[in-house]
């Protein structure tokens, strides 16, 4: 068997998938995309293709390997997400050609069911209350959240109450037994995080999510000694080399991206790597259907996974949700809260092959917002 051809498709609200194809048939998908920069990893899934065309799939750390590593320079946001989407598209035709889904290729499944999160906003603080009731009606046990929209870099009383109020709400609505996650966003300094995060600690956050900016990695340790919060981060790093300074710092849960961080032969590495001190992994997901699959192959058989993120309704989708580009809507049927496994070969995601195409036709050119200071300078969204 070998790859006879390789296809993207950009596909609203913000996603993008790959399609990998062999001269026998077997089909594989994959969502190699970095939020805002989809045309240049379009771009680099072709040049990857020049490698893969003609190839065995089935040797998926081999093209692992050359794919990283082939090119003199290495690295970065854009080479490592066209890899990641590729290689779930490996492994998904991996599972179909040996009948099986990826857990049981990855060494069988270590639990049942993958407890997952909704989102709930947060740049607003007036929303938190309904729509963190929507989410438990709807049977979620846990929600994440903006933390603040924009701050000011040393932030003012109003701004510190706002914070604590989003947490404090969020945790009238969902007692003591469910749990809410705060996302930091990268938009709060680390003064402004070592001020907040004591404060915080009374509402018992499930974690904090990106105290600070990933440039800012020096700043952890002392926050890590700041508060009992359970820190989180690791949506902005890419290799197992670039989570090993947080898990040295001590931030007990790490959240790659299986679309950004290399896919699943790099997250399955990054979350041993994280066991090894005693962390769990929470992977990053605000994406599609086939990321969104491909994650929860990794979440079932990795001892210390904690908790996965999924885009049903998050405020990004518009124009197109989770569920329309699947044929088959029942292995992203939640029971309580969480998804159930199957045995459903390959990533055990059901492409709508006439859906991507037609909504390629349309495309995006989604792009991140630009937030400004009110002396118009530049303000972390």
């Amino acid at each position: 068997m070998k790859i006879a051809r390789i296809e993207t498709f950009l596909a609203p609200p913000r996603w993008m998938f790959v399609r990998v194809e062999t001269d026998e048939g077997v089909v594989g998908w994959g969502e190699p995309v970095v939020e805002g920069r989809a045309e240049p990893v379009r771009a680099a899934v072709e040049v990857l293709a020049e490698h893969l065309v003609g190839q065995d799939p089935l040797r998926i750390e081999d093209h692992w390997q050359v794919m990283t590593k082939g090119g003199f320079y290495r690295g970065g946001p854009v080479l490592s997400s066209a890899v990641a989407g590729l290689d779930q598209a490996l492994w998904d035709i991996k599972g179909k050609t040996y009948g099986q889904p990826v857990h049981q290729l990855l060494g069988g499944p270590v639990r049942e069911r993958i407890r997952a999160y909704a989102w709930v906003g947060g740049d607003e603080p007036s929303e938190i209350r309904d729509a963190v009731s929507a989410q438990v009606e709807a049977g979620f046990t846990a929600v994440k959240m903006n933390a603040s929209g924009r701050m000011t870099p040393l932030a003012t009383r109003e701004e510190v109450r706002a914070c604590l109020l989003r947490a404090e709400t969020a945790r009238e609505v969902l007692g003591d037994e469910r749990d809410f996650a705060l996302d930091f966003h990268g938009r709060v300094s680390p003064a402004n995080a070592r001020r907040l995060l004591p404060l915080l600690a009374e509402y018992a956050p499930l974690f904090v999510e990106e105290p600070v900016l990933s440039e800012h990695m020096h700043a952890v340790p002392d926050l890590v000694n700041a508060s009992n919060i359970p820190l989180a981060l690791g949506e902005r790093l890419f290799t197992r080399r670039e989570f090993l300074a947080p898990l040295q710092a001590g931030v007990a849960v790490v959240q790659p991206d299986i679309s950004h961080a290399g896919g699943i032969s790099e997250l399955r590495r990054i979350a041993a790597l994280a066991e090894m001190y005693g962390a769990h992994i929470a992977p990053h997901c605000p994406l599609g259907p086939v990321a969104l699959a491909a994650s929860l192959q990794v979440a079932f058989t990795t001892p210390n996974f904690l908790i996965q993120e999924q885009s049903i309704g998050i405020h990004y989708n518009k124009d197109a949700e989770l569920l329309d580009y699947v044929a088959d809507r029942e292995p992203f049927r939640f029971d309580g809260g969480s998804l159930v496994r199957t045995e459903r070969p390959g990533l055990g995601v059901d492409v709508d092959e006439a859906a991507v195409r037609a909504a390629d036709a349309k495309g995006h050119a989604w792009r991140n917002p630009v937030w400004r200071y009110e002396d118009g300078s530049f303000a972390e969204w």
